[in-house]
């Protein structure tokens, strides 16, 4: 076991450096009960880094189950004014946020009612995307393996090896086999950002997205960049939001979606297993949404407002990252959207919106639901303001 006690301190490191942690600032952690040793290892290490108090959040499925079981139905949504106030003051003091992903008691939500669970995102806060949005926290989100999530990626492996299986895969995914981490995302993030430039240059009209089960056009605002890497903050402080990352993303017009996608790989929704999804778009809202297993949580959470059922981001991934060739669901949106080509129901991001006109336009939700739709079959589309096609990926290879 010493192999993950070095990879759990070089992911602890790189949590702090992707939320470029600075002394006497503020640290929040978001983790799950069984993830303590790396949480308490990304604490020593932003106190290392001088932080000035960390506070940690626990969060368990289990308990999450009580309440999606019995409380009462109009109850659901319910989030503690606390917990809000927590995350505004954390904004206010232009804090440092780290969260844990992966599931680690996947099986806690099963046989419950699906539509109960989509309306209790917690520890998701309706209030983040507008903290996002101000860009006054430094964030990173990190994967962090537990047993019971290793079991449910490798079926055919006992406990112990699918953890350590798991070890394996996270850190090759997240590069702790380099000498420096840091420094490899840095490059990484250096390549990511060429690409985006290149494909902003374009300032195609609109994309399509097409291949087996998809065919949909998303409308692009004029003025809207692609982004990718790492992000700044208002006080100019670069930071990593999401370790993986492969993608390019970029806010799309919430009125000018049409078409339909299916989705290539099952969603971890706040504890619900979501397989087999289909949307339909039409004007930009979703007119209709089927799943092969448990619809009614994602009909719920489109539901939530009127922003909900319109994207707020689509995301292009290329094959040349190092998570997508391994071919393996990791029923992790941290993971899994850095696998493949995704969009997203929900709040939409104004730092990649340059126009003030452009910035009203961006879809406003209190949720956000990535979910994958890429696949090496998929093809990508530049459409031009007279209507051409420009091909910009095909089978996982840039053309631009």
């Amino acid at each position: 076991m010493g192999q993950i006690e070095t990879w759990t301190d070089k992911l602890a490191a790189l949590a702090v450096f992707g939320a470029n942690v600075q002394p006497g600032q503020l640290v929040a952690v978001t983790s799950y009960v069984g993830k303590e040793e790396l949480t308490r290892r990304i604490t020593r290490a932003a106190y290392e880094r001088g932080a000035k108090y960390v506070d940690v959040l626990y969060f368990d499925q289990w308990l999450k189950r009580e309440r999606v079981a019995l409380a009462a139905e109009d109850t659901l949504d319910f989030v503690p004014p606390w917990m809000r106030e927590r995350l505004l003051y954390l904004s206010d003091e232009h804090a440092a946020r780290v969260s844990l992903s992966g599931p680690h008691a996947p099986l806690a939500l099963d046989g419950l009612d699906p539509a109960r669970a989509g309306r209790d995102l917690l520890p998701y806060l309706p209030e983040t995307g507008e903290i996002v949005n101000r860009m006054t926290t430094s964030w990173c989100i990190v994967p962090a393996p537990t047993r019971s999530w290793a079991e449910l990626v490798y079926p055919g492996l006992d406990g112990e090896d699918a953890f350590v299986k798991l070890w394996e895969d996270v850190a090759h995914i997240c590069r702790l086999d380099a000498d420096d981490p840091a420094k490899a995302w840095a490059e990484r993030s250096s390549e990511l950002k060429a690409n985006a430039q290149r494909l902003t240059e374009q300032r195609y009209d609109a994309v399509r997205l097409h291949g087996p089960g998809t065919d949909v056009t998303i409308g692009l605002l004029p003025s809207a960049h692609w982004a990718a890497g790492d992000l700044q903050t208002v006080d100019g402080r670069r930071h990593s939001p999401n370790l993986p990352t492969e993608e390019l993303f970029t806010t799309p017009d919430p009125e000018r979606v049409d078409g339909h996608v299916s989705a290539t790989m099952p969603l971890e929704l706040s504890g619900s297993i979501i397989a087999g999804i289909r949307v339909e778009f039409e004007g930009g809202r979703a007119v209709k949404i089927d799943a092969d297993t448990n619809a009614d949580a994602l009909r719920a959470v489109a539901a939530r407002d009127e922003g909900a059922s319109r994207l707020g981001e689509v995301a292009l991934v290329d094959g040349g990252g190092r998570i997508g060739p391994l071919g393996r669901v990791f029923y992790d949106t941290l993971i899994d959207e850095n696998a493949a080509t995704h969009i997203a129901l929900g709040d939409g991001y104004d730092h990649p919106v340059e126009d003030a006109a452009d910035k009203t336009r961006v879809n406003k939700s209190k949720v956000h639901i990535d979910f994958m739709i890429g696949s090496a079959e998929l093809d990508v589309d530049g459409i031009t303001n007279d209507g051409q096609a420009v091909p910009v990926l095909r089978s996982g290879v840039w053309q631009i």
